[in-house]
């Protein structure tokens, strides 16, 4: 049985900054494989290095994500490197900080996703998500369950691996 940790980033006072945090408060109520465990990160991405400490297969970032696209816009990477990450990242507590941390500290799983909205408002104090940010948490459940159920990437045995 795979493991995967769905995390959610984002400061749920800033409006569409709440985001990862909103869609895995909403997968508390959803059906999912046996070996996923939900994470509301929040700001604090220590918390998700120290999740992975535990060893997981898989990890899925669920976060607000500035990419220049219209507000609600939803993007789902695989990401092949932490650095991919740090161009992308909207806090203070960025996950490309907590994923550096566990790729230093040699937990980072091999398989890395990222699932993103492209948030309109988050400088405002305010608790709730725009409309259009809104009504793409359930699109992002839907892909976040496709990437729980995916194939595994074949791992490649350190000693055979190609030069």
């Amino acid at each position: 049985m795979a493991r995967v940790l769905v995390a959610g980033f984002g400061n749920v006072l800033r409006g569409d900054d709440g985001f990862g945090v909103e869609v895995v408060q909403r997968l508390h109520g959803v059906a999912l494989p046996e070996g996923t465990t939900l994470l509301e990160v929040g700001t604090g991405g220590i918390a998700l290095a120290q999740e992975l400490l535990t060893r997981y297969d898989r990890v899925v970032v669920v976060d607000a994500t500035e990419r220049g696209g219209r507000p609600g816009a939803l993007y789902v990477l695989h990401v092949d490197s932490v650095e991919e990450l740090r161009s992308i990242d909207m806090h203070m507590a960025v996950p490309s900080r907590a994923l550096g941390l566990a790729q230093t500290l040699g937990v980072l799983p091999r398989e890395v996703y990222l699932v993103g909205c492209e948030p309109g408002k988050v400088d405002d104090l305010e608790m709730t998500l725009s409309a259009a940010v809104e009504a793409a948490v359930a699109p992002a459940i839907e892909q976040i369950q496709r990437l729980l159920t995916l194939d595994p990437i074949p791992r490649v045995p350190h000693d055979t691996a190609t030069r």
